[in-house]
Formats: C-alpha cells, structure tokens, sequence
C-alpha cells in the first residue's frame, strides 16, 4: 500500500480527528514549518525521526510503525529541537502540543487512517 498526499480522518479508540497526509519528499520536507497551528494532526509517511527547526509552536509526536501502531510519543517537543530516529518506526504522526494525550495516543494502541492511498506494485489499481 502506498499513501498519496491529501487529507483524511484519524480514527483513535472512539474519536475521529481530521487528518493530512504529507506522502511525497515535498510535502514531508514542510510539514507544519511557516504554520501557527493545525486542525487536527499530519502523518509523515515515510518517516522514521523529525525536527522542529522554524517551528512556530510546540508539537506531539507519536512514532508509528508500518501497521500504525505507536511506538513512541514525544510529547510537547519544542521548536528547535531534533527527534532522535526510532527503530521499526515507518510513519510519523504530529499534532499541537497535548493533543495526543487528549486523544489517547500512547505506545501499544492502534490507530487506523481513512484516506486515498495507491496500489502497489502487486494491486490493481
């Protein structure tokens, strides 16, 4: 499966948080920089560390590996700082600082995405 750029919805336990999708070099490369804020939260795929270098605000990030579940969450990380890599971590979730515990992100739970994706090289399309 392969993910393009576009918006979706982030599916947590019970709740749902809008959600976009930054899939191409491009749109990973500026993520949230030049932005005060989000409505929701951005998945970085593929992704295995960020920074907040140019950052206007602090973030949550939850490092999630390739079912989507989370690995990690770094909470509250400041602009200027650089996330360490995280080992099997194939997709990176950010949101405002707090977010994530408000939603019920933390390692061990499973999150789902409801967006367009492209098929592999073994799917049709």
């Amino acid at each position: 499966m392969g993910w393009r750029n576009g918006t979706g919805t982030l599916r947590v336990g019970g709740g749902a948080v809008p959600v976009e999708i930054a899939a191409s070099y491009r749109a990973r490369a500026r993520g949230l920089l030049g932005r005060d804020g989000i409505d929701g939260a951005m998945l970085l795929t593929p992704c295995g560390s960020v920074h907040t270098f140019r950052m206007r605000f602090a973030i949550d990030v939850a490092y999630l590996d390739r079912d989507l579940t989370v690995l990690a969450v770094v909470p509250g990380m400041r602009p200027g700082r650089l996330g360490l890599p995280r080992p099997r971590a194939r997709h990176v979730l950010e949101a405002e600082a707090g977010a994530m515990e408000r939603w019920g992100v933390r390692p061990g739970v499973r999150l789902t995405v409801d967006a367009p994706v492209t098929a592999g090289p073994d799917r049709a399309a």
